[in-house]
């Protein structure tokens, strides 16, 4: 998903929106033998991304990662995910294609 938003704990990040990527994947639960498989609508999971970037400030890539993946997480039939918030423009004093951080969280962990 793709987004664009201020986000970044440098002053011009809080002023100028960028752009910023959120990979999603889920787990759903295991079905019970005989069971019908368990399904998700893509929208549920888009408006929870959504609401976790629009919803407060972004600073750290870390904390918004990890607010998307408890989110997704109360969503069912999730058993688990990965998220992934990737930010294009960083500035580093060298070539970066992007910076990226990565969360899991299991429903048994």
């Amino acid at each position: 998903m793709q987004f664009h938003t201020l986000v970044g704990i440098l002053p011009h990040e809080q002023q100028f929106a960028q752009p910023l990527e959120m990979d999603v994947t889920v787990w759903l639960a295991a079905v019970p033998a005989g069971g019908t498989p368990a399904g998700i609508d893509y929208r549920e999971l888009h408006a929870a991304v959504t609401s976790a970037v629009e919803d407060r400030e972004i600073g750290y890539l870390e904390e918004l990662a990890q607010r998307t993946a408890s989110a997704l997480m109360q969503l069912s039939p999730v058993a688990r995910v990965r998220v992934a918030a990737r930010k294009p423009h960083v500035a580093l004093p060298g070539p970066l294609a992007y910076a990226e951080v990565v969360v899991e969280q299991d429903r048994d962990a």
